[in-house]
């Protein structure tokens, strides 16, 4: 656990500003009472799929309620570009951590005469 959490805090100082401006200001321009808004339906769509057993990444939730603000003003509003770069890197994300995870195994499966 302290390896996870470790590791969590380390991505989180390593890409977090970036993150965070990407969220703010690139996907909409987003204010006060938007963050609210997205905040609210990420949290209630969170809640309801862990009452249901079912599971979700929490940033894609949220990422997902701050383009439904955005497309609820004017569908125009959403930087659709930034959104399909964050769409390209959530579909990469699960083989490209599988092929590191290969790597990495296979590595220690020869260093240590496996």
């Amino acid at each position: 656990m302290v390896a996870c959490a470790a590791a969590m805090g380390a991505g989180t100082m390593a890409g977090g500003v970036r993150i965070i401006k990407t969220m703010g200001t690139k996907i909409i321009d987003l204010k006060p009472v938007h963050g609210f808004a997205a905040e609210t339906s990420a949290a209630v769509t969170i809640l309801a799929a862990s009452h249901l057993g079912l599971p979700v990444s929490t940033t894609h939730v949220l990422s997902g309620a701050i383009m439904g603000v955005g497309a609820s003003q004017r569908f125009s509003a959403v930087r659709w570009g930034v959104t399909a770069r964050i769409a390209w890197a959530w579909v990469l994300t699960i083989p490209v951590s599988a092929a590191v995870a290969w790597g990495f195994h296979r590595l220690l499966y020869l260093a240590l005469g496996g």
